[in-house]
């Protein structure tokens, strides 16, 4: 639902996620909040029903636990409701931030109770209002997507006012609500190409918040049409209101998959390219037999035949559980080579064992270079011995 990144169980060697967002403590506050905005909110009743529950539940079932007793505690008509929730709001984020101020999880299951309750003809206005509130102090992406499914042509059009909104955290919004990618959220059924008036504004925000999501936003895009990213980017650099090192900022964090994939037009746009004259010699892998938490290490020499820009990864295609191998791309380093010079790079990739996006398999690897998106020498190594058996997660 939202992207909060993996917890750990509690067992004493980590912690957990779920409990940290969603405890007691929290729950109290919450209700605190409620009471002073509404003299009828039984604070009590409301944390004894939500503990009675929440804790043998997972972090999405402790939103829906919550939500439901607000819906015990608040008035049964919605508008009403939307006014003691507005009313309960604390102050709104620090306005001088600029950065990374997600908001508090415990106000996630207000945008719940929008949601479930407000989804209609007759209560789209207020929600849409209530949802504008509370994303001020936690961030609404995830409800306001399905309004923008049930009453799309409404809700775009109240996202267009709130592009110009005073506050950044309502026009961050705006683009990672659209996002067509939106991680732990549900697809929304909005054109991809729809926001772009949105991210056409709002590229040229004084908010790296913003701008964070809409490079965010556009390398969503790119997965889905690649060519339509770039030719944007090089619209908002002819533009030219953006402030030169940001704008610089967001093209590359919104071309960051293309640019692993090698595409054409992402490099130029960089000022890569994408048939380097450039000399590669002494691949070479140090040690061709591994064990799991062990470093592959390989080293090579490049020799530039004019000046160059290099932007330099390198893949590993990674053994899969049904013995077939996987692709993933690496960064490396970038480096401006003078013609005639000749640049030694060694890297060490550490093997994890217990990583929480994929497991390793024991098999035979494949190292590859990649130079501005061409791949030159390959090596193989092989990873041996039983890994552990903790439960990871395939990196498929």
């Amino acid at each position: 639902m939202y992207c909060i990144g993996m917890s750990r169980n509690t067992n004493g060697k980590g912690y957990s996620l779920k409990d940290i967002l969603f405890n007691k403590e929290k729950v109290q506050y919450l209700a605190e909040l409620f009471e002073a905005a509404d003299s009828t909110f039984s604070g009590d009743v409301f944390v004894d029903e939500v503990m009675a529950e929440m804790l043998s539940l997972e972090l999405k079932q402790r939103v829906v636990c919550i939500t439901k007793a607000l819906e015990t505690q608040l008035p049964d008509d919605f508008h009403e409701a939307c006014r003691v929730i507005v009313s309960a709001l604390p102050e709104p984020l620090d306005p001088s931030n600029t950065d990374n101020d997600f908001g508090d999880f415990i106000y996630a299951p207000l945008g719940e109770y929008v949601v479930r309750n407000g989804l209609t003809s007759e209560c789209l206005d207020t929600s849409l209002a209530t949802l504008r509130e509370i994303t001020m102090r936690f961030s609404m992406e995830d409800s306001i997507r399905y309004f923008i499914n049930e009453f799309e042509q409404v809700t775009v059009n109240e996202l267009e006012t709130w592009v110009d909104d005073e506050n950044y955290h309502v026009r961050r919004l705006v683009s990672e609500g659209t996002r067509p990618l939106l991680p732990w959220s549900g697809r929304i059924d909005l054109a991809v190409t729809a926001p772009l008036p949105f991210l056409n504004t709002l590229h040229a925000d004084s908010t790296r918040y913003v701008t964070r999501s809409v490079a965010n936003h556009m390398n969503d895009i790119a997965k889905i049409e690649s060519d339509l990213v770039v030719t944007t980017l090089d619209a908002w650099k002819k533009l030219g209101k953006q402030k030169e090192q940001e704008l610089d900022w967001i093209t590359r964090h919104s071309l960051r998959t293309l640019l692993k994939q090698g595409h054409k037009g992402a490099l130029e746009l960089l000022g890569y390219h994408t048939n380097p004259r450039i000399e590669v010699q002494n691949f070479t892998v140090h040690r061709h037999t591994l064990k799991a938490g062990e470093a592959l290490e390989f080293s090579f020499d490049i020799t530039a035949q004019r000046d160059e820009k290099l932007m330099i990864d390198y893949s590993i295609d990674f053994v899969k559980a049904n013995g077939q191998t996987k692709p993933k791309v690496f960064k490396l380093k970038k480096i401006d080579s003078k013609k005639g010079e000749t640049v030694t790079i060694t890297k060490k990739h550490r093997l994890v064992a217990d990583a929480t996006t994929f497991k390793l398999y024991p098999g035979e690897h494949l190292v590859t270079l990649q130079i501005n998106g061409k791949q030159f020498s390959s090596e193989v190594f092989k990873i041996k011995n039983k890994l552990q058996k903790k439960k990871l997660i395939d990196h498929a």
